[in-house]
C-alpha cells in the first residue's frame, strides 16, 4: 500500500461536538480532516472516531501521526 498523501503538515485543530465522525486516512478527501469517499481503491479506509464531549481535537493533517487520528508531532519530521 502506498504512503497517504499528506494533507498538511500541521494539525487541523477543530472544536468538536458529539458525535460519530469519520477521520480521513488516506489524505485526499477534499473535506479534510474528515472523509469524503476519496479513498475509494485505494487501500485506505477512514477511522471512525466518537466524541461524546464537546472539545477541541488537534485532528492529523500529515496522515503519518502514530496517534492515529491525533496530531502526535510526527509532521514535523515529514
Amino acid at each position: 500500500m502506498p504512503d497517504p498523501v499528506i494533507a498538511q503538515k500541521s494539525p487541523y485543530v477543530k472544536l468538536t461536538a458529539p458525535g460519530t465522525y469519520w477521520w480521513c486516512a488516506c489524505g485526499a478527501s477534499k473535506d479534510q480532516p474528515f472523509c469524503d469517499g476519496s479513498h475509494k481503491g485505494t487501500g485506505f479506509a477512514p477511522k471512525k472516531v466518537v466524541i461524546t464531549e464537546e472539545k477541541t481535537i488537534a485532528w492529523c493533517g500529515c496522515k503519518h501521526s502514530g496517534a492515529g487520528e491525533c496530531c502526535d508531532g510526527t509532521h514535523r519530521k515529514l
